[in-house]
C-alpha cells in the first residue's frame, strides 16, 4: 500500500510541475526560458487627417439642426490608454430655438480612420490649450 501512495504522489508532483510550465507568465519566479513571451503592442497607426474626417462626418459630431459653422480642429494626439487617436473639434452652434450657443467643443476618438466616439469636452481633456485649424465643411 505504501508503494502505491508514493507512486501517486510522484505522478501528481510531475503532473503539477508540467502543468506549471504552461502557465508561467513573464513575471513568474521561474527561469526565463520557461516564461511566456510578452505580447508586443501593435505599432500606432499613422496620424489621421482630422480635418478631412470631420468635414466628411460632421453629422456624427454635431446635430444638423444646430447648423455648425466656423468648424475648427486640433491636431490628433495618440491616446495613451489605447491604440486610438484623440482630437478636439470646435464649432459655432445654434440652439433649437435659433439662439446662438457660441463655440462648443467636442472630443473625438478616431480608430482605423473612423470617428468611433464623440463627447463634450471636460476640463481634463485640455482642449482649451489646443491650437485649432479651420475646416472646409462640404454639404
Amino acid at each position: 500500500m505504501g508503494r502505491v501512495d508514493r507512486r501517486m504522489v510522484l505522478v501528481g508532483g510531475v503532473a503539477l510541475a508540467l502543468a506549471g510550465c504552461g502557465i508561467a507568465d513573464s513575471r513568474s519566479p521561474v527561469p526565463e526560458f520557461m516564461r511566456a513571451k510578452e505580447a508586443e503592442a501593435p505599432p500606432p497607426e499613422t496620424p489621421p487627417d482630422v480635418g478631412a474626417l470631420v468635414s466628411k462626418e460632421l453629422d456624427i459630431i454635431f446635430l444638423p439642426s444646430s447648423y455648425p459653422h466656423d468648424v475648427r480642429v486640433s491636431p490628433p494626439h495618440h491616446d495613451l490608454r489605447s491604440n486610438a487617436w484623440i482630437a478636439c473639434v470646435r464649432a459655432e452652434l445654434t440652439s433649437a430655438t435659433g439662439t446662438p450657443l457660441g463655440p462648443q467643443t467636442y472630443r473625438v476618438t478616431i480608430t482605423s480612420g473612423e470617428i468611433i466616439d464623440r463627447r463634450r469636452v471636460e476640463q481634463e481633456d485640455n482642449c482649451a490649450s489646443e491650437h485649432y485649424a479651420p475646416v472646409a465643411v462640404t454639404k
